[in-house]
């Protein structure tokens, strides 16, 4: 069975998985089903690895903190910094993060999000990303609602301007060739990461579905697939000839 049969196979039997008592791989998932259907229910993603398409986790974190290496400008460095923490810290789009207002984020760095569709959802910061958003906060001496900012240019200082989404993107491409990291790397990358890491660690599908903002439970499904080694260890437990004797040799001529 080739791999790619063997991915669509396990997909198929993963997203069956969730089929439970009525709920179909499309159910928009809420608090009190997270809770319903335990994680030892979902425990599928336990054994998932991460995909081609994620990058490292010590080059996540490199790549995040190279601002504060690479950009002269200091407040510059810890803005870009900010921005990078704050997507994999919470998983968000970089629309959503781009779009973000300062009272968005309460004292305990609950990040309140209107996402596609402008349907309404919460996600988190880390303690690392508090802590660095202090400290970026402390830098501002504007009266911009907007979280992130230009500071140059010749929108810098007006009303309610934002950085464009062109600009981090070309930031991100810029920091990966300086650290001659040669995996594809994009905005998109910090949120595919923060969910395939999540999985890793065996956490609730159904949660990082309501962290990522998807409708579908099988849309955060792609974001991951199942690994050979998932495949082998299925067999190993599951096959019905396991743990029969192996049948006696006959006897030599």
């Amino acid at each position: 069975m080739g791999r790619r049969v063997l991915k669509n196979f396990l997909l198929v039997q993963l997203i069956g998985r969730f089929q439970v008592s009525g709920a179909t791989s499309n159910t928009s998932w809420t608090p009190i089903m997270i809770r319903r259907y335990r994680p030892n229910r979902l425990n599928c993603l336990k054994c998932l690895v991460r995909t081609r398409e994620s990058q490292s986790l010590p080059h996540l974190v490199e790549l995040i903190e190279s601002p504060l290496k690479f950009e002269r400008n200091k407040r510059i460095a810890l803005r870009n910094r900010m921005m990078l923490e704050v997507l994999f810290a919470t998983g968000m789009r970089i629309s959503e993060l781009l779009s973000l207002n300062r009272d968005q984020i309460n004292d305990t760095g609950k990040v309140f999000i209107r996402g596609k569709g402008k349907k309404e959802r919460f996600v988190y910061l880390t303690d690392r990303a508090k802590s660095l958003l202090k400290d970026y906060l402390l830098t501002r001496d504007d009266d911009n609602p907007a979280l992130f900012i230009p500071y140059s240019g010749r929108n810098s200082g007006k009303a309610k301007i934002r950085i464009s989404s062109n600009y981090l993107q070309m930031k991100i491409k810029r920091y990966k060739e300086l650290l001659g990291i040669i995996v594809p790397t994009s905005a998109h990358s910090f949120r595919h990461g923060f969910a395939t890491y999540l999985a890793e660690q065996g956490a609730n599908p159904a949660a990082i579905q309501i962290l990522l903002g998807h409708e579908s439970l099988q849309t955060t499904t792609r974001y991951v697939h199942a690994s050979d080694k998932y495949a082998e260890s299925t067999h190993h437990e599951f096959h019905p000839l396991k743990k029969l004797n192996p049948p006696n040799k006959s006897p030599s001529n």
